[in-house]
């Protein structure tokens, strides 16, 4: 490039090299010019979306970076200089860009001058409020776009006339001497730290307009300039735009004092303003800002969370909608990316239509579950499937999580090893399940630890809030597992022997068949076994009385049950249980009928089934064995503890006769009434909490009807 040998082109050297930052140690804090920013804010309330703005100067900025000039110019491409031109000017000129760049025209055409009027070393803090005032009626983030435009425009204009003189263009060359433009050589070799600290201001420019933009487009829907979050970063937004605009501004001053005419008033533009500073002060305030920015999303998330929420509460409510599909899956996972459930037995991924005008059974648990509660109600599945048609029902497990703990490999493996041990439909992954709806299921379904069995009939309408209570009493005979269906179940139900032990071992309905006495017991006393289960085969015996004995356990105690069974088994002292599963079934479905009855209002004083299973879990809350006794077809159960039942069998001859007389369960129910009424006793009841039923206020006693004295236990049971 032609220029007159004795510049050498100091100018634009001197205005890159930072210098004395007395700029910015003039200007006072951020709180104290406050004021001032606010006074020159007159926004009208045009909404003014200056993204494409924002996206044509990304454009001219790009294409100025220096490497990519320098590469184009290495590679002697007239076309690409030709290109950069073209596509440059065509992106200002078409479609809505290019409308709104000619209602900016002015605007950023009197910000340009206030970038040469400032070259001249006025103060940059009155400059900066100058250029405030006139982009007084636009937003935050407008105002510092549209200065981000005026800059571009001369930034712009500077690297066109580079360019075009290193393409032998006449015109450019002419004007790059009377402009005194410095040659690509300069550029790139002294001035390319300088050009390097603006360009990293001009980046934090752009990332604070972004975060601008960001604010100004918040969804008014869920939070407005009140809310808290927001009215608190008005101030920080304010002070953003001042800097943002400031920083602009300086750049501004600097590459328009490349112009020849203001060249003799370099040394006090140089001195005025030091870029790095204002490089530290951008990204200071960026920072401000985006922590600002965050809490306003959190706020945001929060606002949707609550209207997802209520909108949840109003679609179970509703009964206008009859797709029982649209509401689970408004719970479960409302996206339709991807297949969200799973059929184990298949591995197969499928969406919620597979559960379309079916009974739905949503099995709730956290990762701690009941191996053998699974284990029960996926034997109570599978016999359902044997007639599909008659039990138009399908389970799905819906696994809650603590989003807040970080997911582990151990989690991943306890997850993958509960899902392998279900037949039913599981949730791909619990990380699938928003937080609204485990909240719902919380508050709503009353989930707690303990898991539960939400039931919704085909519309999609909850029909119990917990079905596993009558699952684990009545199996599939419960369908369609409703409140209704409960209730009705219980108006037939009769305290009898066979609904005490049903589906507890193998024989029983065969024992039931044939008419014979079925006596059940229990404890973990082997001795005391040992003399009961003695005694009354020998009196089975002598008195020519058919009876089964069979062995349930004690709840809780499965290393001792274990052991028990193995002793009853090797000396053939009685019938035993197939598995631990059984004993653990026989004493939770106890619990679940007592639970069950009292969520129907039944007490001890007014129902006589659970003045029956309130005696029997008090047997299991001593230390002594138990047993009961009773036949097909009697609603008389014989039912004692301890030494009153043990006595009452080995004292078997002392009401011999009357047997033969009344039959053998009437007589031995009248000798066990007596022992028990010579005596005392001392029961013992433990109740787990159940999800949605909580525990009993009052509890009376089975035996003598009066309150029982409450005691709280807590338990870890591990291992």
């Amino acid at each position: 490039m032609a220029h007159p040998p004795n510049h050498q082109h100091s100018t634009l050297q001197q205005l890159m090299s930072g210098g004395v930052s007395r700029g910015l140690s003039s200007v006072s804090e951020d709180g104290k010019i406050l004021k001032e920013i606010q006074a020159s804010h007159a926004h009208d309330a045009r909404d003014l979306d200056v993204t494409p703005v924002l996206s044509v100067i990304l454009d001219i900025f790009q294409r100025a970076k220096l490497d990519d000039i320098v590469n184009t110019t290495e590679g002697g491409g007239k076309e690409v200089v030709a290109d950069v031109l073209a596509e440059t000017m065509g992106s200002v000129a078409a479609g809505p860009k290019g409308t709104m760049l000619e209602a900016l025209a002015v605007t950023i055409q009197k910000i340009c001058c206030e970038f040469s009027c400032n070259c001249t070393g006025n103060d940059l803090h009155a400059s900066t409020l100058s250029v405030l005032n006139l982009v007084g009626n636009y937003s935050w983030d407008a105002k510092v776009v549209v200065t981000l435009a005026a800059f571009a425009v001369t930034y712009g204009e500077l690297w066109l006339v580079i360019l075009l003189s290193l393409s032998n263009n006449p015109l450019a060359k002419s004007i790059a001497v009377l402009k005194q433009t410095p040659e690509l050589s300069e550029i790139n070799g002294v001035l390319k730290p300088q050009l390097a600290t603006l360009n990293a201001l001009l980046t934090v420019v752009v990332d604070v307009a972004k975060l601008l933009i960001e604010f100004r487009t918040l969804p008014s829907k869920y939070i407005t300039p009140e809310d808290a979050p927001l009215a608190t970063s008005t101030n920080q937004i304010a002070i953003a735009a001042y800097w943002s605009v400031r920083s602009v501004v300086a750049c501004g001053a600097r590459i328009t004092s490349n112009i020849g005419i203001t060249s003799g008033l370099v040394g006090s533009a140089t001195e005025a303003w030091d870029l790095s500073s204002l490089v530290h002060k951008g990204r200071s305030v960026h920072d401000q800002l985006r922590q600002k920015l965050t809490v306003c999303y959190e706020f945001i998330e929060l606002r949707k969370k609550e209207e997802a929420y209520k909108n949840l509460e109003i679609l179970f409510q509703s009964t206008q909608i009859t797709d029982n599909v649209k509401i689970i899956k408004s719970l479960i996972y409302p996206k339709d990316d991807l297949a969200p459930l799973v059929k184990v037995t298949t591995r197969q991924r499928v969406h919620f239509d597979v559960l379309r005008g079916k009974t739905v059974l949503l099995f709730i648990s956290d990762l701690d579950v009941n191996i053998e509660e699974l284990a029960t109600l996926d034997r109570i599945y599978k016999e359902s499937r044997k007639n599909e048609s008659e039990f138009q029902y399908e389970i799905v497990w819906l696994p809650i999580v603590d989003k807040n703990v970080p997911w582990t490999k151990e989690n991943e493996q306890k997850f993958k090893e509960l899902q392998y041990k279900m037949s039913w439909y599981t949730l791909f992954h619990p990380s699938l399940l928003d937080e609204v709806a485990t909240r719902f299921v919380k508050e709503k379904w009353g989930f707690a630890k303990k898991q539960i069995l939400v039931s919704l009939n085909q519309l999609g309408k909850v029909v119990s809030q917990n079905a596993l209570h009558m699952m684990l009493i009545w199996g599939n005979s419960a369908y369609p597992f409703t409140t209704v269906k409960e209730e009705e179940m219980w108006t037939k139900q009769t305290w009898k022997i066979d609904f005490l032990l049903d589906g507890i071992h193998p024989e029983v309905p065969k024992w039931l068949s044939e008419k014979v006495h079925i006596c059940a017991f229990g404890g973990e006393d082997i001795e005391w076994i040992r003399k009961f289960t003695t005694s009354m085969k020998e009196h089975a015996t002598k008195t020519g009385t058919k009876i089964e004995l069979l062995y349930v356990g004690k709840h809780n105690a499965k290393e001792a049950v274990k052991k028990i069974i193995d002793i009853i088994t090797k000396e053939k002292l009685a019938h035993t249980t197939t598995d631990v599963t059984q004993v653990w079934y026989f004493w939770t479905r106890l619990e679940a009928m007592l639970y069950s009855k009292m969520h129907h209002g039944k007490n001890v004083e007014n129902d006589t089934i659970v003045k029956e299973v309130m005696s029997v879990l008090s047997f299991d809350g001593g230390h002594q064995g138990w047993g009961c006794v009773g036949m097909t077809g009697s609603t008389e159960i014989v039912k004692g503890n301890g030494q009153v039942i043990l006595n009452a069998v080995v004292n078997y001859r002392e009401w011999e006769e009357k047997s033969k007389k009344v039959g053998f369960l009437e007589a031995f129910l009248e000798h066990v009434r007596v022992q028990f009424n010579a005596g005392h006793h001392c029961n013992r009841v433990e109740l787990p909490s159940v999800a949605g039923a909580g525990a009993p206020s009052v509890v009376y006693c089975a035996d003598c009807h009066r309150p029982m004295e409450k005691f709280y236990l807590y338990k870890c049971c591990t291992g």
